[in-house]
């Protein structure tokens, strides 16, 4: 089986949405219930420096080439509406840019921001981090559960073209 660009692009953004929900996944399953588990200022602290390490080439190049490669699959997508998984390729591209990079921009880079200006010992930073705990974690769920509801839609697309 030869796979144009097409196919190739829709693979790699599947997998990219794939990666991505896995690691949304772990810090709604896991990782946030531990930092809630210990001391709030240890906790702050924690998530402040997951903050600033997760800004790297690696996660970066995945996260914003996944939502790059959504961006063209849902142009060529509209401009191909009658093709075969289509609409398959349209609603992961949606899936992966509203629900998981816009959700990202819109509900957990500012409470990120808001975690970051606060002292991790001050009672401030408690009150920011017993918000912070439920509120990041949810929208954090949402972007998970969208991420891999993209990956599955376009992995729909992807088999659809080939059948």
């Amino acid at each position: 089986m030869t796979m144009d660009w097409l196919s190739i692009l829709t693979l790699i953004a599947a997998l990219g949405c794939g990666l991505i929900a896995g690691v949304f996944f772990a810090f709604s399953s896991f990782v946030m219930k531990a930092l809630g588990r210990i001391q709030p200022a240890a906790g702050i602290a924690a998530m402040q420096s997951i903050n600033i390490a997760v800004i790297n080439p690696w996660f970066m190049a995945a996260f914003m080439g996944t939502a790059l490669a959504c961006a063209v699959l849902a142009v060529v997508s509209l401009l191909t509406w009658g093709s075969p998984g289509a609409g398959y390729l349209l609603a992961g591209s949606l899936l992966y840019l509203v629900g998981t990079f816009g959700v990202t921009m819109a509900f957990n880079v500012p409470r990120n921001n808001a975690l970051a200006a606060v002292n991790p010992t001050s009672p401030e930073g408690g009150q920011v981090w017993a918000g912070y705990l439920g509120s990041w974690t949810s929208w954090n769920t949402v972007r998970t559960v969208a991420a891999l509801a993209a990956a599955g839609a376009l992995t729909m697309g992807l088999v659809r073209r080939a059948g």
